[in-house]
Parts: C-alpha cells; structure tokens; sequence
C-alpha cells in the first residue's frame, strides 16, 4: 500500500483519494495499492515443487522460510550483487489484479525465464523476482503520483514485509529513493497507541503525537551503482503488461 498525503488535494490517475483528513487531520491522502504482495510471495514460494525441501532446511537451521532463502540467495550470487541473479527471470505480480495504476481487474501474472529446473536455487530466484517485481509496481505507483505533481523522495516502510531486509534494500534499489524503518518493529501498533494517546487527552493533535512517540530506526539507502540494471528491469516490466494486453487483443480478435 502506497500512501501520501499533501496540503492539497492532488487527483492521480489509478490512485485512490484524494481524501481529506482521512489519515493525518488537514492533509490530503491518496491511496496507491498492490492487489497482493505478501500474499502473492506466499503462493509463489508455497506453490513451488521444491517448499517442502526449504520448509525442511529452514526448520533444521531454527530459521524461517524466508530468512533461509535470503541466505541461499546469498550463497548462490557468487561475485554479483544478489537482485542480479534475476536478469533472464521477470515477474509481473498481478496475479489478482491491478488496483493502481491501472485499475484493471482482468490483468493477469507473468512469469517469464522459466526451465525445467525444480531444486532450491530456482525456488530462491522466483522469490527473489517476486520481490523485485512488487517493488517494480512501487516504483510503478510512485511515478504515476510524481507525473500528477506529487513531491516523493523518501519511503517509509511499516508492517510485515519491513521485516524482510530483501524486501527492503530491493525497494530502495529499484526505486532509488531511502527506505525508512520505525525504531519500533511493530509499527502499526504504534500506529494505534498514537490514535489512542491523542483520544485520551494527552496529546493536542495527531501530528504532536507522531512526533513524541514515532521513532526513526534504520534507514536503508539505495545502491545507486545498480540504478542501470533496475531501470533495464523496469523496462521490461512494463514491457510484460504491454505484452499481455496485446496477446488479450489478438485473442479477441476476429
């Protein structure tokens, strides 16, 4: 979910809102949206024939699935840079749906740079282009905003796939743009303590709320030495959806 709010409202083509005070009092919001993401990792990682060998590995290592594959990510880059071992595998993740930018129900995944391969190091690449392509519809997201005059240089990254350092540096990565992280893991509980905090009485507004009691932690800056490589992949990215409308055409057609 992308959000950005604004001291005027800004109309953005496929994003949502804009709403007045709906998340932060005085300000505007548009909602931006991925029809799945963490769901979408899921079933690409659980769907695959090699899970029930990582869900062994990783149990034996006391890990979880995921740190696990980022793991072996590493182990099987060798002298590249990890989000390189993807450049012949390319994902478009609307495997539900478009919500933003597009707004098209109908769209559909793609996977394109598949093998017959079925061991662990192929399981760990299609994670890591599914990764990579929901960090592509971020970045997708985020410019239809800038192009509607949205002024975006940060992003800042809550709940559960914060968690996932890969998930992280590939939003950074492939948006260019830092990622900040809460000092709280749990951020969107701090979210609802503020809520809370500002109901009680005990702050005057949201905004003096969000200052005393949001925290920031790490920030994870972009590796601007691999900017050409994830512009190539945006390319193509966008080159998948382009591609699967044509196909949709030629199908329909008489």
């Amino acid at each position: 979910m992308s959000h950005r709010v604004s001291e005027t409202p800004i109309f953005v083509p496929g994003v949502w809102g804009p709403y007045f005070s709906a998340m932060v009092p005085g300000l505007w919001l548009n909602e931006g949206g991925q029809s799945a993401t963490g769901k979408l990792i899921e079933h690409v990682v659980q769907g695959h024939v090699a899970f029930p060998e990582l869900q062994s590995k990783a149990a034996a290592s006391a890990q979880s699935i995921y740190t696990y594959l980022n793991s072996h990510l590493d182990l099987i880059k060798k002298s590249l840079p990890v989000g390189f071992l993807t450049v012949d595998l390319h994902v478009w993740p609307d495997f539900h749906g478009n919500r933003s930018p597009l707004t098209d129900l109908t769209l559909k995944g793609m996977v394109v740079g598949l093998t017959l391969s079925r061991g662990l190091d192929e399981l760990a690449l299609i994670y890591l282009a599914t990764i990579q392509a929901v960090a592509l519809g971020t970045r997708h997201i985020l410019e239809a905003m800038e192009a509607a005059g949205h002024h975006i240089n940060t992003l800042f990254l809550c709940g559960g796939l914060s968690k996932n350092p890969l998930f992280v540096q590939m939003h950074a990565d492939i948006t260019g743009k830092p990622v900040v992280l809460s000092k709280e893991v749990e951020s969107v509980l701090v979210g609802a303590a503020i809520l809370g905090a500002c109901a009680s009485g005990d702050f005057a507004s949201i905004q003096e709320a969000m200052a005393k009691m949001g925290k920031i932690g790490r920030v994870v800056r972009p590796n601007h030495e691999h900017k050409r490589f994830y512009d190539k992949k945006y390319e193509v990215f966008l080159k998948l959806v382009e591609h699967q409308r044509e196909y949709r055409s030629i199908m329909k057609s008489s």
